[in-house]
């Protein structure tokens, strides 16, 4: 065994026999033990013995493990959304990605490390630990997701599953040097997914490739009656057209006040420029075009994603499940004192700030402004897929970050949001892929974006990208 196999190179392993399915998970195990420490994605690492009890014994995914971001729920297993108000709650059910994992025979190993409650963008907030990126230790590996995307980057697990309410996928996918993807919404259930912003949320998945991320996406898109928000999809198989080229004819649009916005880092613009020409090559047609509203996306997410967030989390009251905190005389007072002292200051700003724009006097100049700049997108995105069949974004504006430098500047943090939550807002499919190093040695990622249930083509492009070139077969040292 060798650390960063595919899961493609993986189940060809385990359907020779060359290895079993105990032996698989035995070295990742082993793994995580080792280097866990170091880097701080999971959160718990379960007994080999539940985790091959708790799955079926055959399925495309047979013996492959993987990864669950902790606000996911697994059955009979911790459920704490790296909260303290949650420190001690078990999940009394599989969410439906975990169920339909299990029943394809995937191994899931653990519980990764993430920003609590999924709000934050560098996994900063977690109540536990900080998870740091397996690039440069001194850097943060992108939130709200970075426990899962750091274990994948280190090789602890060859795939991983995440969220995204506004870029918790694809950002941290793109510091660590890995495929992110996020479905278009309603494709994977969000049964079982603990919610932040209900119209927002996608279950997302990790993987060092675009076709090991369309094997997990077969195994848990599709149609859920526990989920009234999915889509009517029946089970597809989205690696099938897989091999390496693209339908003729195909334009992709390049976003051009995207890709030279303000703050660009230099070598984020350069390395996604090569792609391009890369693309060029591989026959497809290049269209320059400009789509203005997206410089409203982040002020409108940052209002919708806030006032979902203010309703969602008022469960959490210390009366039916969680933390419920002593020494009280008066329920009023148990519901102060659990929320003040169970939630972060970063969550408790976002339910502040949520509950302001939805109240008496403000729903009307915030709430309201915010759901009129979501349809503009919405029907800015319909109008640019009229001409091209995808569009080519950044990622992020820079390279991974180091720890703390934005304490003191919370406009720049929420702003790690800027190149993803559009398609959050419009309920699009997108696909972060490796694309270059910076100077510093550190990875860059490029967004490919696709029209609704155009999933097909999303992963047929960014698999023909990885084809010709080796960014995705870079990984870090010491691992």
């Amino acid at each position: 065994m060798k650390p960063f196999l595919t899961v493609r190179s993986l189940k060809e392993k385990i359907e020779k026999k060359e290895v079993s399915p105990e032996e698989v998970l035995s070295y990742y195990t082993e793994r995580f033990n080792t280097y866990n420490e170091k880097i701080g994605a999971a959160l718990e690492v379960f007994d080999e013995a539940s985790v091959i009890e708790s799955s079926k014994k055959e399925g495309a995914l047979h013996g492959i493990p993987g990864l669950i971001k902790d606000n996911i729920s697994q059955n009979d297993r911790g459920l704490t959304c790296a909260s303290r108000i949650l420190a001690d709650f078990v999940s009394p059910y599989d969410a439906t990605a975990c169920s339909r994992l299990k029943n394809e025979g995937a191994l899931l190993m653990g519980r990764a490390n993430m920003d609590e409650f999924a709000m934050g963008s560098s996994t900063e907030t977690s109540a536990f630990f900080k998870t740091k990126n397996p690039w440069d230790v001194s850097r943060v590996p992108g939130g709200s997701s970075g426990g899962s995307a750091a274990a994948v980057a280190a090789g602890l697990v060859p795939w991983a599953l995440g969220s995204d309410t506004g870029g918790s996928v694809r950002q941290p996918a793109a510091f660590c040097g890995i495929v992110g993807f996020k479905p278009t919404y309603g494709l994977i259930s969000r049964y079982g997914l603990v919610a932040y912003g209900s119209s927002l949320d996608q279950i997302g998945i990790f993987a060092h490739t675009a076709y090991d991320a369309a094997m997990i996406c077969s195994a848990i898109a599709g149609h859920d009656v526990k989920d009234s928000t999915t889509l009517m999809v029946g089970k597809t198989d989205y690696t099938q057209k897989l091999d390496g080229t693209l339908p003729d004819d195909i334009t992709i649009g390049v976003v051009e006040n995207a890709l030279h916005a303000e703050g660009m880092d230099s070598g984020v613009v350069q390395a996604i420029e090569e792609a391009i020409v890369q693309y060029e090559k591989l026959g497809i047609k290049v269209k320059r075009i400009s789509m203005p509203s997206l410089d409203y996306a982040a002020a409108a997410y940052f209002i919708l994603s806030r006032a979902e967030a203010a309703s969602n989390l008022a469960r959490f009251d210390g009366v039916r499940y969680g933390m419920r905190a002593a020494d009280v005389d008066a329920l009023k007072q148990l519901y102060a004192k659990t929320r003040h002292d169970g939630f972060g200051d970063e969550v408790k700003a976002r339910i502040m700030v949520g509950n302001y724009v939805l109240s008496a006097g403000h729903a009307d100049q915030f709430y309201d402004g915010a759901q009129k700049v979501q349809r503009l997108i919405r029907r800015e995105f319909m109008k640019a897929f009229a001409d091209v069949n995808l569009l080519i974004m950044p990622t992020h504006p820079a390279p991974a970050f180091k720890f703390g430098a934005y304490s003191d500047n919370k406009l720049q943090m929420d702003l790690q949001d800027y190149f993803t939550c559009a398609m959050n807002l419009a309920g699009n499919p997108a696909i972060s892929i490796p694309c270059g190093m910076s100077k510093d040695g550190l990875p860059i990622g490029m967004q490919l974006v696709g029209p609704h249930l155009s999933e097909n083509l999303l992963f047929q492009a960014a698999h023909a990208y990885q084809e010709k070139t080796n960014w995705h077969e870079e990984h870090p040292e010491g691992f």
